[in-house]
C-alpha cells in the first residue's frame, strides 16, 4: 500500500491499517518548496522568504491494527533525552551501550529498551514517555496535507511494552489539533521558541512565583515541543497555558536558527478575522475545555485561565468582551472576582456570567448583588451558552 497524501489522507490510511489489523511498518515523507514565515529578534514577524525544506520522515509501527511506537525522522534520541529531564535521569547511557542500538529505523525504541535493560527507568515510565512520544508523531502527522506514503507488511518490531488502538488517539489528536489552529496567528508552531519580552511588565502585573516560572522555561533556547517533553504534558496544553501571555507581548515567539520543517503554517487560516474574545476563569480544566469545545468552533476566542488570583491582572490585559466564572474557587471565588471587576469603569458593561453547581435562590440573589450579568447551573451545555451569548453580545 502506498500512495500521495493528496490522494487520501492520513487518518483513512491508519483507519486502513485497523481495520486489516495489519502488522508492518508505515513510512511518510515530505518534500517541499514553499514560503514560510519566520521571526526572530531582529527580522520583522511579517518576512516571507522561499525556504527549500529537507525531507522529512516519520515511521510507525503496527501490530495487529494497533500502533506499537512512532518515530520521527531517524531517531536521534533527543526527543527521549528532554523526556528524561522530567524523570530526572542523567547521562543515562555511555558511548558504548549507545553504539549497540539497533538499527536505523528503530533506534529510539532500542534506546528505550536499553534504559530499561539497565533499570534506569521502569516500565510505567517507558510506557509513558512511550505514549507521549506516540501523540507528538501523530500531531505532526495528522496536520500534513503533501507527501507520499507506503506501508511494508512484516514481523512487528520486538520486543513489545504496549500497543496503542488507532481511533481513540487519532480522535484525541484531531481535537487538539483544532483548538491549536484557534491560537494562530499567535501560536504557529510547536518548534517556536518562547523569549522574554518585558522582565519588568512581568513583575509589576503577575505573582513571583509565575514570573520565575516563566523566566526558566522562556530561555530563547527552549522550543514548545521541547518544553512539552520536559514537563511530560501535550504539545497543546502547553502552547495553551502561555497564550494569554503572547496575547500581551509578554512573550515572544520565535524560530531557531536550526528550524527544519515547519508543516503547520500552510495549514492555518490565511486571515485571521477579529473574534469575540471570551475569558473562562475556571479552576476545573474540564469545565474549561468544555467551553472551549463549545464556542471555539463557533468563532469564538476562548481564553481559559485557571488560577484565580493571576486571572484578575490578566483580565485587564485582555480585554474580554464577555467572562464567564465559577462560583466555588480557591483563593478567590466567583463572587469576589466579579464584584472586584464591577469596580473597575473598564468592566462596568462587560457581561459576566456566574457558574455554579445548583440553581439556589439566594444564590442567585448574591450574584445579581455583587454585579454578575446572569447566571449558569452546570453542566455546561451548549444550547444554554450559546443563547446566554446571542443574549448579551452584540
Amino acid at each position: 500500500m502506498q500512495g500521495n497524501l493528496n490522494e487520501i489522507d492520513i487518518p483513512s490510511i491508519l483507519q486502513l491499517i485497523e481495520w486489516g489489523q495489519r502488522t508492518g511498518q508505515l513510512l511518510v515523507k515530505t518534500h517541499n518548496f514553499r514560503h514560510s514565515q519566520k521571526s526572530s529578534v531582529q527580522v520583522n514577524r511579517d518576512d516571507h522568504s522561499l525556504d527549500c525544506k529537507p525531507e522529512q520522515d516519520w515511521f510507525i509501527f503496527f501490530l495487529n491494527g494497533q500502533i506499537i511506537y512512532c518515530q520521527q525522522g531517524d531517531g536521534s534520541l533527543s526527543r527521549i533525552d528532554d523526556y528524561l529531564r522530567h524523570y530526572r535521569v542523567k547521562m543515562p547511557l555511555d558511548d558504548t551501550q549507545l553504539t549497540s542500538l539497533d538499527s536505523v529505523n528503530v533506534a529510539e525504541y532500542s534506546y528505550l529498551w536499553e534504559l530499561l535493560g539497565h533499570n534506569l527507568i521502569t516500565p510505567k515510565v517507558a510506557r509513558d514517555i512511550m505514549y507521549g512520544l506516540v501523540c507528538e508523531t501523530l500531531f505532526d502527522l495528522l496536520s500534513l496535507h503533501e507527501g507520499s506514503f507506503s506501508f511494508h507488511q512484516g514481523p512487528a518490531v520486538i520486543p513489545q511494552l504496549t500497543t496503542w488502538e488507532i481511533t481513540p488517539l487519532v480522535t484525541k489528536i484531531v481535537k487538539q489539533l483544532q483548538h491549536w489552529r484557534q491560537m494562530y496567528p499567535h501560536i504557529q508552531s510547536p518548534n517556536q521558541v518562547p523569549i522574554l519580552s518585558d522582565e519588568v511588565q512581568f513583575h509589576s502585573s503577575l505573582p513571583v512565583e509565575t514570573v520565575n516560572k516563566l523566566k526558566h522555561w522562556a530561555d530563547g533556547k527552549t522550543s514548545l515541543r521541547q518544553l512539552a517533553r520536559c514537563l511530560n504534558r501535550d504539545i497543546y496544553t502547553v502552547a495553551k497555558a502561555i497564550y494569554p501571555y503572547v496575547l500581551q507581548g509578554w512573550l515572544h515567539l520565535v524560530y531557531s536558527d536550526t528550524d527544519d520543517v515547519d508543516i503547520y503554517i500552510e495549514n492555518s487560516p490565511l486571515e485571521v478575522k477579529s473574534r469575540v474574545r471570551i475569558v473562562s476563569i475556571q479552576q476545573a480544566t474540564t469545565i474549561g475545555e468544555t467551553i472551549e469545545s463549545i464556542l471555539q468552533p463557533k468563532g469564538y476566542e476562548v481564553l481559559t485561565l485557571t488560577n484565580p488570583l493571576e486571572s484578575l491582572s490578566l483580565v485587564f490585559q485582555l480585554k474580554p468582551d464577555m467572562i464567564f466564572c465559577d462560583m466555588t474557587m480557591t483563593e478567590l471565588d466567583g463572587y469576589e472576582i466579579c464584584a472586584m471587576l464591577r469596580q473597575s469603569t473598564a468592566f462596568r458593561l462587560v457581561p459576566m456570567i456566574l457558574l455554579s453547581e445548583q440553581d439556589k435562590f439566594i444564590d442567585r440573589l448574591r450574584a445579581k448583588i455583587v454585579g454578575t450579568t446572569d447566571y449558569l447551573t452546570k453542566p455546561v451545555r451548549d444550547t444554554e451558552l450559546l443563547m446566554l451569548i446571542e443574549k448579551y453580545i452584540r
